[in-house]
Formats: structure tokens, sequence, C-alpha cells
């Protein structure tokens, strides 16, 4: 019989900070800036990253994230029911959902770089927010998301 996995034994609730944090493949779809249609509440990812992502995916300021940047996205346990506008590749949404798993994620692939390999992060696909006017990102949306 196969051994089980914390987040195929844990609610999100349950997992240690330490859990908790490796369940981001560091894809940084999160990290790009997102438009929400007002009447629908459809929300639209656009190519525009924060400034503070390196072209590793990885926040430069991650310990001072919210400090910096105020309406940052911060994944909490108590807000896995809002967890519809991740996208549907994330582990949060999939652990809250009681998916498995992609292949490619490093908690199965035993590394971190197979979500850059398989085409799943945006690296390489995005743009600093420093290089766009906060008017024009209806400019930049993107479909490559899902």
């Amino acid at each position: 019989m196969a051994k089980r996995v914390f987040w195929e034994q844990k609610t999100l609730a349950e997992m240690s900070s330490e859990e908790w944090e490796s369940l981001c493949d560091g894809c940084a779809k999160c990290c790009l800036h997102k438009l929400e249609d007002e009447d629908t509440g459809d929300v639209y990812y656009t190519k525009v990253v924060c400034r503070y992502m390196d072209d590793n995916c990885r926040c430069t300021e991650y310990q001072r994230r919210n400090e910096l940047v105020p309406n940052c996205v911060w994944l909490r346990p108590e807000d896995v029911a809002e967890f519809h506008w991740l996208p549907s590749t994330c582990a949060y949404r999939l652990v809250a959902e009681k998916k498995p798993l992609p292949d490619w994620h490093p908690l199965i692939s035993g590394a971190p770089e197979t979500v850059h390999q398989t085409g799943v992060s945006i690296k390489g696909r995005a743009l600093s927010e420093e290089y766009v006017h906060p008017d024009g990102y209806e400019e930049h949306i993107i479909h490559w998301v899902e």
C-alpha cells in the first residue's frame, strides 16, 4: 500500500507553515496582476507581474511583501473558500478541492525546475509592472493561465 503524503492526509488548515509553504509550486501566476469585472466577478489575468518577481519566479522581498505591496496576495488557510480565482493548476486550490497534484509539481517530481520545464510557470512570459502604467493593464490580458 502506498504511503499517503501530508497534502492527502491534512486539510490546508491542519498543515504546518513549512508544509503550507512547500505546496507552492513556484509558477508565480498568483503574482500576476489581475482585473475583476465588477458586474460578473470574472477574474482576468494580465501578463503584468509584481516588480519584486525575479527571473526564476521568486519574490525578492517575500518576507516584506505585504509591507512593500499592501495589496499583495497572501494565501491563508482561512481564505480557502475564496481560492476560486487561483489557476486550476495551483496546489492550494487542488488540495482545497481534494484533487491530486500534477506530476510536474516539485513535491511529486522532486525538482523545483519541473514547473518551468513543463511551461506551467510565468517564466519568460511576464512583464514587470515597472514598465506598464496601471491604466494600461487591460492591454495585457492573457488567456494562458489555465
